[in-house]
Protein backbone atom coordinates (compact mmCIF):
# COMPACT_ATOMS: atom_id res chain seq x y z
CA UNK A 1 0.00 0.00 0.00
CA UNK A 2 0.96 3.00 -0.16
CA UNK A 3 2.20 5.00 2.76
CA UNK A 4 0.75 8.89 3.26
CA UNK A 5 3.41 11.81 3.68
CA UNK A 6 3.29 13.09 6.84
CA UNK A 7 5.06 16.55 7.94
CA UNK A 8 5.23 17.20 11.77
CA UNK A 9 5.57 20.72 11.47
CA UNK A 10 7.41 22.37 14.54
CA UNK A 11 9.47 25.58 15.67
CA UNK A 12 7.76 28.99 15.82
CA UNK A 13 7.92 32.70 15.86
CA UNK A 14 8.51 32.66 19.85
CA UNK A 15 10.44 31.97 22.89
CA UNK A 16 8.43 28.83 22.73
CA UNK A 17 10.13 27.35 19.54
CA UNK A 18 12.14 25.42 22.69
CA UNK A 19 9.21 23.79 23.74
CA UNK A 20 7.60 23.23 20.49
CA UNK A 21 10.67 21.14 18.64
CA UNK A 22 10.71 18.63 21.73
CA UNK A 23 6.60 18.15 21.15
CA UNK A 24 7.35 17.83 17.59
CA UNK A 25 9.76 15.30 18.28
CA UNK A 26 7.66 12.80 20.53
CA UNK A 27 4.70 13.13 17.66
CA UNK A 28 7.73 12.17 15.23
CA UNK A 29 9.17 9.09 17.46
CA UNK A 30 4.71 8.15 18.19
CA UNK A 31 3.85 7.69 14.45
CA UNK A 32 3.13 4.44 12.61
CA UNK A 33 5.95 4.26 9.90
CA UNK A 34 4.30 1.06 8.39
CA UNK A 35 1.39 3.44 7.65
CA UNK A 36 3.25 7.19 6.95
CA UNK A 37 6.63 8.28 5.45
CA UNK A 38 7.30 10.63 8.59
CA UNK A 39 8.97 14.03 7.95
CA UNK A 40 10.69 16.83 10.39
CA UNK A 41 9.66 20.12 9.34
CA UNK A 42 11.09 23.06 11.28
CA UNK A 43 9.20 26.66 10.72
CA UNK A 44 11.37 29.38 12.46
CA UNK A 45 10.96 33.12 11.63
CA UNK A 46 14.09 33.30 9.43
CA UNK A 47 14.07 29.91 7.52
CA UNK A 48 11.73 27.31 6.67
CA UNK A 49 12.75 24.05 6.04
CA UNK A 50 12.64 20.08 6.28
CA UNK A 51 15.12 18.36 8.24
CA UNK A 52 16.71 14.99 6.69
CA UNK A 53 17.96 11.75 8.97
CA UNK A 54 21.59 13.38 8.78
CA UNK A 55 19.97 16.76 9.83
CA UNK A 56 20.63 18.51 6.11
CA UNK A 57 18.02 21.39 6.19
CA UNK A 58 16.12 21.55 2.66
CA UNK A 59 14.47 24.72 1.97
CA UNK A 60 10.45 24.57 1.84
CA UNK A 61 9.11 26.26 -1.06
CA UNK A 62 5.99 28.43 0.40
CA UNK A 63 4.19 28.50 -2.50
CA UNK A 64 2.55 25.11 -2.02
CA UNK A 65 4.55 23.54 1.45
CA UNK A 66 6.77 21.38 -0.74
CA UNK A 67 10.59 19.76 -0.79
CA UNK A 68 12.74 19.31 -3.83
CA UNK A 69 14.77 16.00 -2.42
CA UNK A 70 18.49 15.87 -3.12
CA UNK A 71 17.56 13.58 -5.54
CA UNK A 72 15.77 16.51 -7.81
CA UNK A 73 12.08 15.28 -6.77
CA UNK A 74 9.44 16.77 -5.44
CA UNK A 75 7.86 15.71 -1.74
CA UNK A 76 4.75 17.16 -1.47
CA UNK A 77 2.70 16.04 2.55
CA UNK A 78 -0.76 14.79 2.76
CA UNK A 79 -1.10 16.15 6.06
CA UNK A 80 1.08 18.85 8.23
CA UNK A 81 0.66 17.69 11.84
CA UNK A 82 0.69 20.87 13.26
CA UNK A 83 2.89 21.39 16.79
CA UNK A 84 3.68 25.06 16.62
CA UNK A 85 3.00 26.63 20.10
CA UNK A 86 2.80 30.69 20.04
CA UNK A 87 2.77 32.85 16.58
CA UNK A 88 2.50 31.47 13.89
CA UNK A 89 0.91 27.54 14.14
CA UNK A 90 -1.52 28.42 17.53
CA UNK A 91 -2.72 31.87 16.18
CA UNK A 92 -4.79 31.09 12.80
CA UNK A 93 -1.77 32.19 10.46
CA UNK A 94 -0.47 29.08 9.53
CA UNK A 95 -3.63 27.36 9.04
CA UNK A 96 -5.04 29.83 6.99
CA UNK A 97 -1.85 29.93 4.87
CA UNK A 98 -2.96 26.02 4.52
CA UNK A 99 -6.19 26.36 3.70
CA UNK A 100 -5.54 28.93 0.99
CA UNK A 101 -2.75 26.91 -0.53
CA UNK A 102 -5.46 23.28 0.00
CA UNK A 103 -3.05 21.94 2.36
CA UNK A 104 -4.78 19.46 4.92
CA UNK A 105 -3.50 19.90 8.53
CA UNK A 106 -4.17 18.52 11.87
CA UNK A 107 -6.33 20.54 15.06
CA UNK A 108 -9.09 23.59 14.68
CA UNK A 109 -8.95 25.83 11.72
CA UNK A 110 -7.84 29.45 11.43
CA UNK A 111 -10.87 31.07 13.11
CA UNK A 112 -10.80 29.12 16.29
CA UNK A 113 -6.62 29.19 16.35
CA UNK A 114 -6.93 33.03 15.95
CA UNK A 115 -9.67 33.30 18.47
CA UNK A 116 -8.72 31.19 21.49
CA UNK A 117 -4.91 32.96 20.81
CA UNK A 118 -7.06 35.94 21.78
CA UNK A 119 -8.21 35.47 25.73
CA UNK A 120 -9.99 38.03 25.96
CA UNK A 121 -12.65 37.20 23.15
CA UNK A 122 -12.39 33.72 23.99
CA UNK A 123 -14.19 34.56 27.08
CA UNK A 124 -16.65 37.25 25.77
CA UNK A 125 -17.42 34.30 23.67
CA UNK A 126 -17.98 31.69 25.92
CA UNK A 127 -19.68 33.94 28.69
CA UNK A 128 -22.48 33.22 25.55
CA UNK A 129 -22.30 29.94 26.56
CA UNK A 130 -23.02 30.22 30.44
CA UNK A 131 -19.05 29.50 30.76
CA UNK A 132 -17.91 31.86 33.73
CA UNK A 133 -14.31 33.50 33.90
CA UNK A 134 -12.66 36.51 36.03
CA UNK A 135 -13.69 39.56 36.40
CA UNK A 136 -11.30 41.57 34.10
CA UNK A 137 -10.19 45.04 32.53
CA UNK A 138 -8.92 44.85 29.43
CA UNK A 139 -5.90 47.57 28.04
CA UNK A 140 -4.22 48.32 24.59
CA UNK A 141 -0.99 50.07 24.82
CA UNK A 142 -1.16 53.82 25.53
CA UNK A 143 -4.42 53.31 27.26
CA UNK A 144 -3.98 55.55 31.01
CA UNK A 145 -5.76 54.14 33.74
CA UNK A 146 -5.24 54.55 37.52
CA UNK A 147 -3.54 51.72 39.47
CA UNK A 148 -6.01 52.94 42.23
CA UNK A 149 -9.17 52.23 39.61
CA UNK A 150 -7.88 49.01 39.13
CA UNK A 151 -7.71 48.22 42.52
CA UNK A 152 -11.22 49.38 43.31
CA UNK A 153 -12.43 47.52 40.88
CA UNK A 154 -10.84 44.16 40.37
CA UNK A 155 -9.43 44.30 44.31
CA UNK A 156 -6.11 42.69 44.96
CA UNK A 157 -3.51 40.89 44.65
CA UNK A 158 -4.83 40.26 40.49
CA UNK A 159 -3.13 39.45 36.93
CA UNK A 160 -1.84 41.19 34.52
CA UNK A 161 -0.95 39.29 31.19
CA UNK A 162 -0.06 39.85 27.50
CA UNK A 163 -3.80 39.23 25.57
CA UNK A 164 -2.21 37.28 23.23
CA UNK A 165 0.73 35.30 24.43
CA UNK A 166 1.27 31.26 24.68
CA UNK A 167 3.49 29.84 28.10
CA UNK A 168 2.41 32.15 30.22
CA UNK A 169 5.10 34.68 28.85
CA UNK A 170 4.69 38.05 30.96
CA UNK A 171 2.09 37.32 33.44
CA UNK A 172 2.33 38.90 36.63
CA UNK A 173 0.71 38.88 39.99
CA UNK A 174 0.55 42.27 41.34
CA UNK A 175 -0.30 42.55 45.28
CA UNK A 176 0.41 46.23 45.99
CA UNK A 177 -0.37 49.42 43.42
CA UNK A 178 3.74 49.91 43.47
CA UNK A 179 3.54 46.71 41.30
CA UNK A 180 1.47 47.88 38.67
CA UNK A 181 3.89 49.92 36.43
CA UNK A 182 6.80 46.85 35.85
CA UNK A 183 3.60 43.93 35.65
CA UNK A 184 2.55 46.60 32.57
CA UNK A 185 6.09 46.72 31.36
CA UNK A 186 6.20 42.72 31.41
CA UNK A 187 2.90 42.26 29.59
CA UNK A 188 3.40 44.81 26.87
CA UNK A 189 6.81 43.55 26.33
CA UNK A 190 4.96 40.34 24.67
CA UNK A 191 1.46 42.07 23.09
CA UNK A 192 0.05 45.28 22.62
CA UNK A 193 -2.74 44.28 24.85
CA UNK A 194 -3.47 43.27 28.05
CA UNK A 195 -5.98 41.99 30.31
CA UNK A 196 -6.13 42.54 33.63
CA UNK A 197 -8.04 40.05 35.92
CA UNK A 198 -9.45 39.39 39.45
CA UNK A 199 -7.61 36.95 41.57
CA UNK A 200 -9.53 33.62 42.01
CA UNK A 201 -8.72 31.95 45.15
CA UNK A 202 -8.60 28.04 44.41
CA UNK A 203 -7.32 25.26 42.79
CA UNK A 204 -5.92 25.12 39.59
CA UNK A 205 -6.86 22.75 36.67
CA UNK A 206 -5.91 22.02 33.52
CA UNK A 207 -8.07 19.73 31.63
CA UNK A 208 -7.55 17.76 27.89
CA UNK A 209 -10.29 17.54 25.57
CA UNK A 210 -9.79 15.97 22.33
CA UNK A 211 -11.71 14.31 19.62
CA UNK A 212 -11.49 10.76 19.28
CA UNK A 213 -12.96 8.26 17.09
CA UNK A 214 -15.69 11.18 16.19
CA UNK A 215 -16.21 12.18 19.55
CA UNK A 216 -14.81 14.66 21.92
CA UNK A 217 -13.51 12.76 25.20
CA UNK A 218 -12.04 14.59 28.45
CA UNK A 219 -8.67 12.72 28.78
CA UNK A 220 -8.39 13.74 32.49
CA UNK A 221 -8.47 16.92 34.52
CA UNK A 222 -5.00 17.87 36.37
CA UNK A 223 -4.42 19.70 39.69
CA UNK A 224 -1.54 22.66 39.06
CA UNK A 225 -0.02 23.19 42.97
CA UNK A 226 2.76 25.57 41.58
CA UNK A 227 5.57 26.01 43.99
CA UNK A 228 5.33 29.42 43.14
CA UNK A 229 2.97 32.07 43.50
CA UNK A 230 1.25 31.05 39.75
CA UNK A 231 1.78 28.63 37.41
CA UNK A 232 4.33 30.67 35.06
CA UNK A 233 6.96 29.95 32.17
CA UNK A 234 9.21 28.35 34.55
CA UNK A 235 6.58 26.60 36.43
CA UNK A 236 5.31 24.62 33.52
CA UNK A 237 8.87 23.84 31.46
CA UNK A 238 11.32 23.78 34.12
CA UNK A 239 9.67 21.61 36.96
CA UNK A 240 8.48 24.35 39.39
CA UNK A 241 5.45 22.64 40.04
CA UNK A 242 3.48 19.50 41.32
CA UNK A 243 0.83 17.93 38.25
CA UNK A 244 -0.92 15.23 40.02
CA UNK A 245 -3.36 13.56 37.43
CA UNK A 246 -6.57 12.65 38.64
CA UNK A 247 -6.94 15.96 39.96
CA UNK A 248 -7.99 15.90 44.14
CA UNK A 249 -11.84 16.62 43.69
CA UNK A 250 -14.78 14.99 44.69
CA UNK A 251 -17.08 13.43 42.02
CA UNK A 252 -19.48 16.19 41.63
CA UNK A 253 -16.85 18.60 40.85
CA UNK A 254 -15.23 16.57 38.50
CA UNK A 255 -18.49 15.70 36.74
CA UNK A 256 -19.02 19.60 36.34
CA UNK A 257 -15.51 20.40 35.13
CA UNK A 258 -15.78 17.40 32.19
CA UNK A 259 -19.14 19.35 31.02
CA UNK A 260 -17.61 22.88 30.85
CA UNK A 261 -14.58 21.52 29.48
CA UNK A 262 -16.54 19.87 26.61
CA UNK A 263 -19.11 22.63 26.58
CA UNK A 264 -16.12 25.22 25.94
CA UNK A 265 -14.65 22.59 23.40
CA UNK A 266 -17.87 22.13 21.21
CA UNK A 267 -19.16 25.63 21.47
CA UNK A 268 -15.71 27.28 20.11
CA UNK A 269 -16.43 23.97 17.38
CA UNK A 270 -12.69 22.84 18.22
CA UNK A 271 -11.00 19.72 17.11
CA UNK A 272 -8.17 18.08 17.71
CA UNK A 273 -6.14 18.65 21.06
CA UNK A 274 -7.08 21.31 23.40
CA UNK A 275 -6.03 21.78 26.80
CA UNK A 276 -8.30 24.36 29.23
CA UNK A 277 -7.05 26.17 32.09
CA UNK A 278 -10.00 26.55 35.21
CA UNK A 279 -9.72 27.94 38.64
CA UNK A 280 -12.41 25.68 40.60
CA UNK A 281 -14.12 28.35 43.72
CA UNK A 282 -16.32 26.82 45.68
CA UNK A 283 -16.88 23.72 43.07
CA UNK A 284 -17.79 25.91 40.32
CA UNK A 285 -14.79 26.02 37.28
CA UNK A 286 -14.26 29.25 36.10
CA UNK A 287 -12.07 29.61 32.92
CA UNK A 288 -8.81 31.11 32.55
CA UNK A 289 -8.06 30.34 28.76
CA UNK A 290 -8.19 27.42 25.67
CA UNK A 291 -4.69 26.49 24.12
CA UNK A 292 -5.62 24.73 21.36
CA UNK A 293 -1.76 23.36 20.56
CA UNK A 294 -0.85 22.72 23.61
CA UNK A 295 2.81 21.24 24.75
CA UNK A 296 3.42 17.89 23.99
CA UNK A 297 6.54 16.81 24.94
CA UNK A 298 6.99 14.16 27.22
CA UNK A 299 7.00 16.02 30.42
CA UNK A 300 3.72 18.13 28.97
CA UNK A 301 0.64 17.71 30.70
CA UNK A 302 -1.48 16.19 27.55
CA UNK A 303 0.58 13.23 27.27
CA UNK A 304 0.21 12.06 30.56
CA UNK A 305 -3.34 12.77 30.70
CA UNK A 306 -3.61 10.15 27.37
CA UNK A 307 -1.42 7.63 29.55
CA UNK A 308 -3.67 7.79 32.73
CA UNK A 309 -6.83 7.39 30.27
CA UNK A 310 -5.13 4.51 28.96
CA UNK A 311 -5.18 6.21 25.55
CA UNK A 312 -1.67 5.41 23.67
CA UNK A 313 0.47 8.60 22.58
CA UNK A 314 0.68 6.51 19.04
CA UNK A 315 -2.95 6.21 18.84
CA UNK A 316 -3.66 9.86 19.77
CA UNK A 317 -1.39 10.94 17.10
CA UNK A 318 -2.73 8.74 14.27
CA UNK A 319 -6.28 9.72 15.11
CA UNK A 320 -5.54 13.26 14.61
CA UNK A 321 -3.55 12.29 10.96
CA UNK A 322 -6.34 9.72 10.22
CA UNK A 323 -8.86 12.96 10.82
CA UNK A 324 -7.10 15.55 8.76
CA UNK A 325 -6.70 12.75 5.75
CA UNK A 326 -10.74 12.48 5.65
CA UNK A 327 -11.15 16.19 5.74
Amino acid sequence: MNKHNIAVVMGGYSEEYKVSLKSGQLIFDSLDRTLYNVYKVVILAEEWYMLTENDQKIPLNKEDFSVTTPEGSRLKFDVCFNTIHGKPGENGELQAYWNTIGQKYTGCGFYQSALTFNKKDTLAVLAKYGIPSAKSIYLRKGDLIAPEKIADELGLPCFVKPNQSGSSLGISKVKTLEEFPNAFDLAFAEDDEIIIESFLDGMEVSVGVVDFNGEPIVLGITEIVPEKEFFDYEAKYLGASKEITPARIDEETKTKVEHIAKRAYQSLGMSGFSRSEYIIVNGEPFMLEMNTNPGFSPASILPQQAQHYGISIKDLCGNEVEKALNK
